[in-house]
């Protein structure tokens, strides 16, 4: 992250950083974005539509259109069966499910709506569209999860899973984002809309009880009987974030000694402590964010967190406290594909480009293929599917990972199992994740990692998007010989949108940001504190260096 730390980085948010509710949900219903404008246009990255109804980026016409595309998606695509829809806590989600539901029903479509009105985790949804189209081959369901993800309060986010359950891909999401965008500058009549009142009550409309779905199924990806014989003492802070009921049911029924440190939901967050940039934002991965699970470490055996729609993790052990997610991935990597015998002997380990070098050692120990691909859920969906693919990982600490059967049990990012098998690795191995990262350091060698940000223009950011390794000139970094220059990633020869190269002691990548004028350098040394900021400043050095020749 930048090294710009705000002061107040880590403690509880005063008054003046809390958004103003009313006035974010005023300005979703009366503030009329102009499509002619790009910020204020339907764009989709790598998770959906994001914005704040306050500078125009997020309101009810964005929802509307976006809406009404995937209703006319489906129908060029012939996705005729339920739609299961779901939203989070954060302040904009329920007004964008009322609009998105006039739409929906307006349209004729039927929709999977959570039983008692209840929040609903986006891995929830992705594991509702691939039970109920398991089998099928007509008729398939997909869906819609409304949620900005860990992005701070005044957000608000719109994600569309078609019938694979998993993030949608580029093509169809450019789809959706260009007929969205039409629609905006079309009449109002160009979107079929019910009033919501109606909508609620209409035929097509249809309750569902994503909780006990979703709960009732946890045994068939986590050993929760090992968990539960062990006795070991668990602790969960769902961040204010949908899964907040879903966690006490979890105990109950697996009866797990599980306590829920903060049950409180409260669209502003005000119970989070800052971010790095004195901003709240629910990130697991944040040792700022998470400063108040952190300080409860020696309360539990093993304690865990889950961003605003819980498909993130963060863990949290008394060795190590808040476990870096590259940490914990390649601990995940290990102990699952030691532990899940049913799985395919050929299912590979997914990771992104940017993710830790420790998973590609832990991966070839294990004799197990790598699937390295560009940052992207998306990516991870089809090897899921058809068991290729054991585990996708994203070095944002999102992760999925497949049933014992090897069959899909999310192809979407699921927080909730990946916080859960901490405590199966745990349970099992009488060893915290920390002590096992540990150890693979130890056999493995111990990586050094950061990031930091850089400034770029607009442009800058586009000619980074679509560098050509000839751009780079330099033959060596932090001391060692290019060994390898990236800018397709080697799984699937998918362009990453920006550059990797490595060497001997390391590697870095330098990718744009997708909301910010800046750009992301990721590095990683196997040597020492020295050598990544080297790593840092040469990495920083050579971008520019290509930058300024385009």
């Amino acid at each position: 992250m930048s090294s710009r730390i705000d002061p107040l980085a880590g403690q509880p948010a005063p008054a003046d950083r809390l958004v103003d509710i009313p006035r974010l949900v005023t300005a979703y219903f009366t503030e009329r974005p102009d499509p002619g404008e790009s910020a204020q246009r339907v764009a989709f990255g790598t998770s959906g539509h994001r914005g704040s109804s306050l500078d125009l980026s997020f309101n009810e016409a964005h929802v509307l259109a976006i809406a009404q595309a995937i209703c006319d998606y489906r129908g060029r695509k012939n996705v005729n069966g339920p739609l299961y829809i779901g939203f989070d806590t954060h302040a904009l989600s329920a007004p964008a499910y009322a609009s998105a539901l006039e739409v929906l029903c307006g349209n004729g479509v039927e929709v999977m709506t959570a039983a008692q009105g209840e929040y609903t985790p986006t891995p929830a949804i992705s594991h509702a569209i691939l039970n109920y189209n398991r089998g099928r081959t007509a008729g398939l369901a997909d869906g819609i999860v409304i949620t900005p993800s860990h992005n701070p309060p005044d957000n608000g986010g719109f994600k569309y899973n078609p019938p694979d359950g998993g993030p949608a891909d580029t093509q169809v999401t450019t789809w959706i984002e260009n007929r969205a965008n039409e629609l905006m500058g079309a009449s109002s009549s160009a979107i079929a809309r019910i009033d919501f009142a109606k909508a609620r009550r209409a035929a097509t409309t249809h309750s569902h009880d994503y909780v006990e779905a979703y709960v009732s199924d946890l045994e068939n990806v986590i050993d929760m009987k090992i968990i539960r014989s062990s006795k070991i003492r668990l602790g969960v802070d769902p961040l204010g974030g949908a899964g907040v009921h879903y966690w006490a049911r979890i105990a109950e029924r697996y009866k797990v000694d599980l306590r829920v440190v903060n049950d409180e939901v409260d669209p502003t967050f005000r119970f989070m402590t800052l971010d790095w940039d004195g901003k709240i934002r629910m990130d697991p991965s944040s040792p700022y964010a998470m400063h108040r699970l952190i300080a409860l470490k020696d309360h539990y055996d093993v304690a865990f967190a889950c961003d605003t729609d819980h498909d993130r993790h963060g863990i949290v052990t008394a060795s190590a406290g808040l476990m870096p997610p590259n940490h914990y991935l390649s601990v995940a990597v290990d102990y699952l594909f030691r532990q899940r015998t049913g799985w395919r002997a050929d299912a590979a380990v997914g990771k992104t480009v940017v993710s830790s070098a420790m998973i590609d050692r832990v991966a070839a120990r294990l004799g197990k293929r790598l699937y390295e691909v560009p940052v992207g859920f998306k990516w991870y969906v089809a090897g899921l599917l058809d068991g290729s693919l054991g585990f996708g990982g994203e070095e944002s600490a999102g992760a999925s990972f497949n049933r014992f059967d090897g069959s899909a049990w999310s192809t979407d990012k699921d927080g909730i199992a990946a916080a859960l098998l901490s405590a199966e690795i745990t349970a099992r191995s009488g060893r915290d994740p920390g002590q096992a990262y540990r150890e693979l350091a130890r056999d493995l060698g111990d990586p050094l990692a950061n990031r930091v940000d850089a400034p770029a223009t607009p442009a800058q950011k586009r000619t980074l998007s679509k560098l050509d390794s000839a751009q780079i000139r330099t033959t060596e970094i932090a001391g060692d010989k290019i060994e390898q220059v990236l800018t397709k990633a080697p799984g699937n020869d998918a362009p990453i949108g920006g550059v990797k190269v490595t060497s001997k002691g390391g590697w870095f990548a330098a990718r744009p940001s997708g909301t910010e004028n800046i750009y992301k350098i990721y590095a990683e040394s196997f040597r020492d504190e020295a050598h990544l900021q080297r790593l840092l400043a040469d990495a920083q050095s050579v971008v520019d260096a290509a930058l300024a020749e385009s």
